[in-house]
């Protein structure tokens, strides 16, 4: 039975840290409280989804791009709590669907 990798594991425990301790997306949402998204399962499983459906991983199951599919979840997070705010680029349909 085939498992996630370790990196992905990995990638996946620390990006739920720095949502859960206010830190995710430096310095994106730097001084933003962002603490609404955990009153509104959809803003928070919309930051998931964006975050899973970015990452990418080598034929071995190593993460590529943590930091980049951290920043898409980072984007997402400051639209919902910032209006005004506007993501670039364009967040891709494949970004943002929810499986």
């Amino acid at each position: 039975m085939k498992k996630l990798s370790n990196s992905f594991s990995g990638a996946l425990r620390l990006f739920s840290y720095w949502i859960a301790n206010g830190t995710v997306g430096h310095p994106l949402l730097d001084s933003i409280d962002y603490s609404c998204i955990f009153h509104e399962p959809s803003a928070l499983e919309q930051a998931y989804a964006i975050f899973a459906n970015v990452i990418e991983m080598d034929e071995n199951g190593i993460v590529l791009n943590a930091k980049y599919a951290e920043k898409r979840a980072a984007q997402h997070i400051r639209r919902y709590v910032d209006s005004t705010y506007i993501v670039e680029p364009p967040f891709e349909d494949w970004e943002v669907k929810l499986y």
